[in-house]
């Protein structure tokens, strides 16, 4: 995994979207604290510390990690976090279940075993299994926060529970930047899409197909500049014009 890079940007005051090789992490940082949305595959842990300590942060100072959802190319590092630093974990409550590991909405051998002949499927899938997809990654440790918890972080994050993709899929909006760390539920891109821009992931990823359409709309009537997902590259809102177009 050595040879895997990311890429950090700052998308607004403080709020920074790290590009791993296939999956992404969110940093809003005030001062020296910080809270981090997702933790990349459980092979990214290197790449994951060292983005937070190429801005000059410690990754024991990390306020809280935010879980989107609990598949496992986004939670890689929290177990790491949380044993290590005593980082708190959280997610939505719904999510909280296969964050234990008493249940698990991840796709399966069955659904993308017709979709091999793809390259880009296959090429996916390899680097999947590479970087620890396939591995338990369950975090005893995870909680549910309420809404002042959040409030009180770095960031100031505002939970949007987004349920489809996962049960208790969850983005997260920054008010005063104007960001919106949407997770699953909108995408920039992805190792198996043909094309950029703002999407949806395929199917096959979804827990629930309709429902992570209908999702969409917890969005509608966020003022939201830019959008940091949670694979591919940020980009620009307003996000009615995407809501409607992906039939949300």
């Amino acid at each position: 995994m050595s040879h895997l890079r990311f890429h950090t940007s700052e998308c607004a005051p403080g709020l920074f979207l790290v590009e791993g090789p296939a999956s992404n992490w969110v940093i809003a940082r005030e001062g020296r604290r910080f809270t981090l949305v997702d933790a990349g595959y459980p092979g990214d842990l290197p790449l994951l510390l060292e983005s937070i300590t190429g801005l000059g942060l410690d990754p024991a100072d990390a306020a809280a990690l935010l879980i989107t959802h609990a598949h496992t190319d986004h939670t890689g590092a929290a177990a790491h976090l949380a044993n290590n630093y005593g980082t708190p974990v959280y997610s939505a409550a719904a999510e909280r279940p296969s964050l234990l590991g008493s249940e698990k909405h991840q796709v399966g051998f069955a659904q993308v075993l017709p979709k091999m002949w793809r390259p880009r499927v296959f090429r996916w899938s390899l680097h999947a299994i590479r970087a620890g997809g396939l591995q338990e990654n369950d975090i005893a440790q995870a909680a549910v926060a309420d809404d002042g918890t959040l409030a009180a972080l770095p960031g100031s994050p505002v939970p949007v529970d987004t349920p489809g993709h996962t049960p208790g899929h969850r983005a997260y909006y920054f008010p005063q930047a104007r960001v919106l760390a949407s997770g699953d539920a909108l995408i920039g891109g992805h190792m198996i899409s043909t094309v950029a821009g703002p999407q949806m992931l395929h199917p096959m990823f979804h827990h629930d197909v309709p429902g992570a359409h209908a999702a969409l709309q917890r969005f509608a009537g966020l003022e939201v500049d830019v959008v940091l997902p949670g694979h591919g590259p940020a980009f620009a809102g307003p996000l009615e014009g995407i809501i409607a177009r992906l039939g949300g």
